[in-house]
């Protein structure tokens, strides 16, 4: 044996992917993790507070979500909400393209109905201003989504920086606009004309009805149209996209154009249907509120599909409307909701690497007997002969 050679110990954990995943495998990896992540948010309620019990969260749990008509039709609401940010940058990511600005495109659509309601309401006929808003609000998100993929097809910046940062400065100019309308407000326009919640009481049906559509559509687009597949070749091997002679800088631009429509829809449900006001302000409180940023998650989630989004969606608003029920009745404060919610994303997000690879631990070493230097055999005494 060579004396300068040396013994290479095997780490203690290393990890391989998981090939040929069954679909039932990885959906009891995740039915499991939503479960262990409920008792997880249950048993930290427990510790924060004396007066929650396994009992009392469970109860509170399920009452906030589903306790009454009037809760459930809340819970579809902010699902469809949520569930169309999700579909707006789901083309963007599919495409590898890295939008992470629906929350201020979302905002900029909100930004321009308010701004059309504010100075024409009262000044032209009701559904004259509800069309010219809705018009404003498309443009407005739609400007806001083209600008960074201009500036990625012309001089390939990073998308994931200016989309980011473009969702602070559609904050800020709410707060400029509500500033210039009312100097000595609140911090909030309300409108109790101008605007579709206005003219009735059908703004659940409206905002699930545009959930529908466009999650059926968004379906249809991705899977059978020639832009949808543009979209996939594009995000899975652009040089083979540019060999067959697809235009990337165009699908950028057109798939931008059309996250931006979506984005301006829901700022323009916001405003005109949901809530009949605008919010901004410099403490980065807005009326889309974070929505755009849980979209992110829920997209990602359900591996761009826009049926698994309903999902996902649901699981999120569920535990947020009965986090929120069970922090009120336990008076834990008005962060535990959004603790809860992220307790939630750790499990989540924790399940796609347990599906994706497989942990291995370093077997322990065998035993070997100790070894003996060979002993000298005994040597016989020799006779002599006699002289």
């Amino acid at each position: 044996m060579d004396n300068n050679s040396k013994h290479v110990r095997e780490p203690l954990v290393h990890l391989t992917r998981r090939l040929n995943v069954s679909a039932r495998f990885a959906w009891l990896i995740r039915i499991g993790a939503f479960v262990l992540s409920i008792l997880v948010c249950c048993l930290v309620s427990c510790l924060l507070s004396g007066k929650v019990s396994f009992g009392f969260f469970f109860k509170h749990l399920f009452e906030g979500a589903f306790g009454s008509g009037m809760l459930v039709r809340a819970l579809l609401r902010d699902l469809s909400i949520l569930l169309l940010l999700a579909l707006a940058v789901t083309p963007c990511f599919e495409m590898r393209y890295w939008n992470i600005g629906g929350e201020g495109q979302a905002m900029m659509g909100a930004f321009g109905c308010a701004l059309i309601v504010s100075y024409t309401s009262g000044k032209m006929p009701v559904w004259g201003t509800i069309v010219l808003s809705f018009v404003t609000a498309l443009v407005m998100a739609v400007i806001w989504a083209v600008i960074p993929a201009l500036f990625k097809a012309k001089w390939n910046t990073n998308e994931t920086l200016l989309t980011l940062m473009f969702n602070y400065i559609a904050i800020c100019l709410g707060a400029y606009l509500i500033k210039k309308v009312v100097p000595m407000g609140t911090g909030i326009l309300n409108f109790d004309s101008g605007t579709l919640s206005s003219l009735g009481s059908g703004d659940f049906w409206i905002i699930v009805s545009a959930a529908v559509v466009m999650t059926v559509v968004m379906f249809v687009y991705q899977k059978y149209s020639k832009h949808g597949y543009e979209i996939s070749v594009v995000g899975e091997a652009p040089n083979t996209a540019r060999y067959v002679g697809i235009n990337t800088k165009r699908v950028v631009v057109r798939t931008l154009f059309l996250c931006g429509l979506i984005s301006g829809l829901v700022g323009f449900l916001l405003v005109s249907v949901k809530d009949a006001s605008f919010l901004s302000d410099s403490t980065m409180q807005s009326t889309v509120a974070g929505r755009g940023f849980t979209a992110v998650l829920i997209s990602w989630l359900a591996h761009f599909h826009p049926l698994a989004m309903v999902l996902t969606s649901f699981l999120v608003v569920f535990i947020t409307r009965g986090a929120t029920q069970v922090g009120n009745m336990a008076r834990l404060g008005n962060s535990y909701a959004g603790m809860m919610v992220g307790i939630f994303f750790f499990f989540i997000i924790a399940t796609e690497f347990f599906i994706n690879f497989k942990i291995h631990f370093r077997p322990k070493a065998e035993k070997k007997p100790h070894e003996t230097a060979p002993t000298e055999p005994e040597q016989k005494p020799v006779a002599r002969d006699p002289e």
